[in-house]
């Protein structure tokens, strides 16, 4: 068995501004640093072997502080481990993607959930299995842990009302060939917060 503890990175300006992020590769703000800075101190409390990050800026950076604040190794990069591409609506606010790709219409480019699993899931495979036994960091993002937390679940999780929040840590174990959720470290979103994730 390996401890898998999927990490949403810090946020982004457009985090910041709901602007869709997907693979575009948007920097952490000054937020998201100190957002980073505090789930690493959060962490202190448990036992980690490693750190392991998405190649996407605002992933890697998240992961360098936190790998600093452990006192681990620089982390690893793992290609697979980078956020649902969106396709043509990257860098739209929500609006503006229902104003031009209403509910039902198409999106050139939008990579399916399924299509994340399957690149994501045996990358994480891969992981525990170089690491048997071991706690690690898994720095990435929301739509990718909205993905796996979905499979975990049957579709239970998120709710409508529950928020990948960044900086938020999601404890599963990979046993047996599979990956089980144990904790999802969810936020209650306020009216006033979207309903989607931004990457």
């Amino acid at each position: 068995m390996t401890r898998l503890s999927i990490v949403r990175h810090g946020q982004t300006e457009w985090n910041l501004r709901t602007r869709i992020q997907g693979s575009t590769d948007i920097p952490l703000n000054s937020t998201g640093r100190a957002q980073a800075a505090e789930t690493g101190l959060r962490l202190r409390a448990r036992h980690w072997d490693a750190v392991v990050t998405s190649p996407l800026d605002r992933a890697h950076e998240t992961a360098r502080i936190l790998a600093g604040e452990l006192g681990l190794a620089q982390p690893e990069v793992v290609a697979a481990l980078t956020e649902r591409h969106h396709g043509q609506i990257e860098g739209l606010t929500f609006a503006e993607r229902q104003s031009r790709f209403p509910n039902g219409v198409a999106v050139p480019g939008l990579e399916t959930r399924q299509e994340v699993l399957d690149r994501v899931v045996p990358a994480l495979g891969l992981i525990a299995a170089a690491r048997p036994g071991q706690a690690v960091l898994v720095v990435c993002h929301g739509g990718v842990i909205g993905t796996l937390l979905r499979e975990s679940t049957g579709g239970e999780r998120p709710r409508h009302d529950e928020l990948i929040a960044n900086g938020s840590v999601h404890d599963f174990v990979w046993r047996d060939g599979r990956l089980d959720l144990e904790f999802f470290d969810a936020t209650v979103r306020t009216l006033a917060e979207n309903t989607h994730y931004t990457g």
